[in-house]
Parts: structure tokens; sequence; C-alpha cells
């Protein structure tokens, strides 16, 4: 953070551990007073604080500015237990030069929040006033100065999440080395998750206690669905999101999306998902749907994918061919299993691409967990023949931008390709398919409705996963989890990292091959 010459002397018992947010209100370093102290230019207390009348008579006795700082008129609880509020009204604060908020915007924003809020975590004061120049916003996360704008959407956010998470969740079918992210996620208004064996069991307490029974969408869903509608309990179906990690999750990399759907899961298209709703029925309004579009601008200037392995390849489609990307995909893989069409193997796939354009340049990408060894999906060597080129290492991220189409089962590079301007062909039912922006082999009897590229984006990274911020601990939305993907990935680049990934890798590979059917009879 950049500061101003001079320091602010904190005399206040509240604010003392908030040295941090006292720094962003005054833009000056922060210090306890003292005799010898040098170049303390102002004085920052709280409102009703005990140390009040001492702040007041040494600013007037040393001549030196005083910052009163008081609670900001929107206040989320969730914050407010982290010490990390969402802003303050601070009096005596040189007032900075900004543009006037819009009335009107603001007002639908806040109508939303309070909408969106569970019972006691959303407070607003009656007198609140957004173009109020004692203002000032803070990011939860990292404490910096924010816009009232930006502010709204993380809030926005953090109610969202509140709000899927109210109903206490008892939850089946997720592995031991899960539990602790599905815990921090799960924790909502009325307690921590309760993870059992026996989905009866867990439809039973779901009911009596009011909650939901949740399940892990790809791992035997179908008993946890049959006990639930035995017991008469909501289920909700769990699953990684779309901003996932730096790393795989089949190496135990946790990740920092999940979704929570509680009517399908956005893979299968044999029923509708919240997903599949939202981008249905839900209005997009202009503002989300510009925040989707400087999400999706940065997604693709920094090379983000859903787990961010590899480093970037060397060129492969020459100059002057048309370059077509076949990912591969898991073949005993959920999405496979429930949403592909007739084509439902890697070989084809590749066969049908081959049929559809035979003079294209094709780009074979195997799946990450297939090279890894991991999963099952690797396509036999003469098939491979098909294809161009097979790319094996490296990032999938840099093969978009030699490409100008892209074909799939269900893969979410599918996805990843609309995004950087690809044109797409789906053999499979995705559940970016069916909304006008893809070329689809397949029928998508529900959906129909057309969407723009940063509707669906909307919708598909910012209104249906739910996200965590590794740092603070808290409910965050896209723009923060994006933040620390690139942080993480940073890391992974240095040497430390690379030796931490190459022992992680040793290691999951001796759980998958040797250790995996014990592990998945333990509770």
């Amino acid at each position: 953070m950049n500061h101003t010459t001079g320091r602010v002397a904190i005399i206040s018992k509240r604010l003392w551990e908030r040295p941090q947010d006292v720094e962003a209100v005054a833009g000056l370093r922060a210090c306890r007073p003292g005799p010898m102290r040098q170049g303390v230019s102002a004085v920052a207390t709280a409102g009703e604080d005990p140390l009040f009348d001492r702040a007041t008579a040494f600013a007037g006795a040393k001549k030196l500015s005083l910052l009163t700082i008081w609670p900001a008129p929107i206040r989320l609880s969730a914050l407010d237990r982290a010490g990390r509020p969402l802003g303050y009204a601070v009096d005596g604060l040189a007032p900075a030069p900004r543009q006037p908020e819009d009335r009107v915007l603001v007002d639908a924003a806040v109508a939303g929040l309070i909408a969106a809020a569970p019972p006691g975590e959303f407070r607003l004061a009656a007198d609140f006033d957004p173009n109020d120049p004692r203002l000032v916003w803070l990011d939860p996360y990292d404490r910096r100065r924010i816009s009232l704008a930006r502010a709204l959407d993380i809030a926005g956010d953090i109610l969202r999440h509140r709000a899927k998470t109210a109903r206490r969740s008892f939850v089946v079918g997720v592995t031991r080395w899960k539990r602790p992210a599905v815990r921090a996620f799960l924790d909502g208004p009325n307690g921590p998750p309760v993870f059992l064996r026996d989905p009866d069991k867990a439809a039973s307490r779901a009911r009596a206690g009011r909650g939901r029974m949740v399940t892990w969408a790809s791992r035997d869903a179908a008993a946890a669905e049959r006990a639930a509608q035995r017991a008469g309990a909501p289920l909700a179906r769990l699953e990684d999101g779309f901003l996932r990690s730096v790393g795989l999750g089949a190496a135990f990399i946790e990740a920092l999306s999940l979704v929570l759907d509680d009517t399908g899961i956005y893979y299968d298209p044999s029923a509708p998902s919240d997903l599949e709703t939202l981008l249905r029925d839900a209005e997009i309004s202009p503002e989300l749907a510009a925040r989707a579009a400087a999400l999706r601008r940065r997604l693709v200037a920094e090379n983000v994918t859903k787990y961010n392995v590899g480093v970037d390849a060397a060129r492969v489609v020459p100059e002057g061919r048309t370059g077509v990307l076949v990912p591969g995909q898991v073949e005993d893989d959920a999405s496979i299993l429930r949403g592909a069409g007739t084509v439902r193997t890697n070989r084809d796939l590749l066969a049908a691409v081959r049929r559809r354009r035979p003079d294209a340049f094709i780009v074979y990408k195997p799946h990450p967990d297939v090279v890894a060894g991991y999963r099952r999906g690797a396509a036999p060597p003469q098939d491979l023949g098909l294809a161009d080129a097979v790319v094996v290492e490296g990032s999938i991220a840099a093969l978009y931008p030699q490409c100008s189409a892209l074909e799939t089962m269900t893969s979410l590079s599918g996805f990843e390709a609309l995004l950087r301007g690809l044109s797409v062909t789906t053999h499979g039912a995705p559940f970016y398919a069916g909304w006008g922006l893809t070329e689809d082999l397949a029928p998508h009897p529900r959906r129909g409705v057309s969407r723009t590229l940063d509707e669906l984006v909307a919708a598909t990274l910012v209104l249906y996963p739910l996200y965590r911020d590794p740092v603070s601990g808290l409910p965050c939305g896209p723009e923060t989890a994006l933040d620390r993907l690139l942080a993480a990935r940073a890391r992974a680049m240095t040497w430390r990292g690379a030796a931490a990934a190459r022992l992680r890798h040793a290691y999951a590979l001796t759980r998958h091959r040797m250790l995996g059917p014990i592990a998945r009879r333990l509770p």
C-alpha cells in the first residue's frame, strides 16, 4: 500500500487490532502514540471508544488531525465476526474527489442484498446515503480501498453463499481428504456440516433437523437419492467448481470453488440443474453482464483454466492451417457417462472430427488426469494417427490461440474456448450447449433460450458456484478466487513449488494405484 508522508497514531482499544484498516482509511502508517514518536500527523479513534476522550485531548494538545471511525451503514454479520468489516464512516477525513453514485443503481443493488440475505446476516442503516463523503469501503480479503460498486458486489457474493448454506448439511459420499474444505464451504448460519457414512441416517437427520442431505454428485449419488426420497428429505449435490485450483483434484489439491446444486448437477442433462434454471429463467442485469465481461477478459488475459497445470507449449499448428483442438476426457467420468451422446470415447471423438474436417490440422490434448496416470481414457497409439499433433505436456491455454475451433463431447474446455472466441462444436450435452453459442450435434430439448456470452459467464462463474478465500476463510466471489489462483500459480512456478508438485504427484500416483481401493472403503 502506498502511504503519504506521516503517521497516524491509534488511540483506541477497538482499532488497535485493525491497524491495516486504519492505514487504508487514513493513507498513513499506523503507530502507537508516544513522547518520542516522530512524524505523527493524525490521530485515529473509534466512535464511543473508551479512549475517545484521551484521543481527542492528545490530538488537540499536539494540533493533529482527528479521525473518528464509525461502523459503515452496510454491515454483514459474516464480516463483522471475522473482524473484516466492509467499510467505515470517518469523521475528519479529507474528502477525496469521486463521481457521484447513481442512486437508482445503488437502490436496486441494495434491494437485491436485502432479498438475498438470510435472517440476521445483513444490516442497513436507515439513513444510508451512498454519496456520504465520510464513507470508505474496504475489500474484506486484502483490506484495500474499493468502490461502493465493488463493495456491493462482494456483499452479494457473501450473502448468496450464506443463503445457499443456510440449511444445515448432512453429508455422505465425500472422501476424507475433501472434508476439511467441504466443512469450510458448507459452514452456514445454522452450523457446520455433519459427515455420515449411512445415507439413510443422513436423510433422517436432515429431515428431523430441517436441514438438507448433501452428496458428492459423481460418487454413488443414486444411493443418496433413494435415501432422501424414502425419508422425504431435500437433497443437494456437490461438485468441483469451474475455477478450481492450481493442480489436479486427483492429486488431492483442495478446491477454491464448489457447486452446491439443489435440483440436479450441471453435467447431467437428464434433469434440470440450478445452472440450467439460471440460464433459462434468470434476469441478468446489464451491471452483472458488465462484471462478467470484465471477469472474462481477465481470465483470457491471464490464461486461466480449471486446473492451471503445465507450462506454455510451443506452437504446433503450422501457419496457414486451420487448427481444431480436440480435448481428451476421462472416459469413466460422470460428465461422459451422463452427458455424452453417441460419441462416448476419445477415439470415437477423434474419428468424428476427422470425418467432419478432413483438411483441418487436428490437435489432440489428452486429459491431465489421464496423462498423470490417475484416471482412464488414454486413446490407443494407433488411434492417435487421427490427429495431426498430440500435445501431452504443457497447458491447454497455450493451444487456444493456435486454433479457430474446438470439438468436444462434454469437456469444460469448450466453455474455456468460448471465452476466447473459438467456435465450439459439442457432440454431447455440456452445460454451455443449447444457448445459441455453440454448434450442437446432440439435442437439448429443455434449452433453446438465446444467451449472450457474458450472460453465460455471469450465470456460470458468478451466480452458480460457491467460492472461498483460502487466506481469510471467508466466502468470496470469482474475482478474489482468481487473485488467489494467480498467486498460487506464481508460487508453483518457483523451484520450491515444482519440487512440491513432484512429491505430490508421487504420493497421488501411489495412492490411486495401491491405496485407492482401501481409501474408498474408509469412513
